[in-house]
């Protein structure tokens, strides 16, 4: 269970690290801050690389738990968590569940934003001077 952590771990630093410097070089590349074009470009690579690595390990089981728990979990999970709920929702319609999958992303998109507005709400009474 520990290798798994460390696994995660390291697989976390590696992606945010690269999510860093191609939300970043992606960003700069554009010119303009009118829109997030880098965590754009970001959460699309990693709906990429999880769609193509996911089938790829279906069809000729390449990966271990270890590298499982730090490539999917560690790299793309710290990559973009946008990918993770992708393939979950993509999984969903795959499993002949289309309603799990639209109210997944229903509610992810909805209450995600809807808790990022409290948040900042909350946020907001520990303003100074408020």
């Amino acid at each position: 269970m520990l290798k798994l952590i460390l696994m995660v771990g390291l697989g976390g630093f590696i992606g945010a690290t690269l999510r860093y410097g191609v939300a970043e070089g992606v960003q700069k590349l554009t010119q303009t801050d009118d829109f997030p074009w880098g965590i754009l470009a970001a959460n699309l690579i990693g709906c990429l690389v999880i769609g193509l690595l996911a089938r790829l390990g279906e069809l000729h089981e390449i990966f271990t738990p270890q590298t499982r728990a730090l490539i999917f979990t560690g790299v793309l999970g710290s990559f973009t968590t946008f990918s993770t709920f992708s393939s979950d929702s993509l999984g969903l319609f795959q499993e002949g569940r289309p309603q799990a999958a639209l109210a997944n992303v229903l509610v992810q998109v909805v209450a995600g934003l809807g808790m990022v507005w409290l948040g900042q709400l909350i946020g907001g009474l520990f303003e100074r001077g408020a």
